[in-house]
């Protein structure tokens, strides 16, 4: 499956923005989102089933961001609200090839190309 994320950009501090994720086919079990901020590792973010279950959000964005699909566009949404400087990150979705709730990146495959998300204070 390939995959297609878009919506990323700059917004400052307390702003939103939705990100997209394309998917050429639903052959996986759902999407992800994960981030990698320089010099850190790959984060979870959230993720969620074609069923529009299975999903789960980090603890850093509960609350804040919003994971949603659309089965007929195969496209799933990161809708990221009050955005916090400690958010900026290149954000990459992925194929989950799992069932269940998924939030770790062995659990993934088939990743897009990543978005840059850039909150300034």
């Amino acid at each position: 499956v390939q995959l297609q994320a878009s919506g990323g950009g700059l917004v400052q501090a307390g702003g939103s923005l939705r990100l997209s994720c394309a998917a050429s086919e639903r052959t996986s079990f759902g999407l992800g989102w994960f981030r990698r901020a320089p010099g850190k590792e790959r984060e979870f973010v959230a993720t969620i089933g074609w069923s529009g279950g299975a999903i789960s959000y980090s603890s850093s964005v509960k609350g804040r961001f919003t994971v949603s699909m659309d089965y007929a566009k195969r496209t799933v949404y990161l809708q990221m609200n009050s955005l916090k400087p400690e958010d900026t990150a290149v954000y990459y979705c992925a194929a989950k090839r799992v069932i269940s709730i998924a939030t770790r990146p062995e659990e993934y495959d088939s990743w897009g190309q990543g978005t840059q998300v850039t909150v300034s204070s």
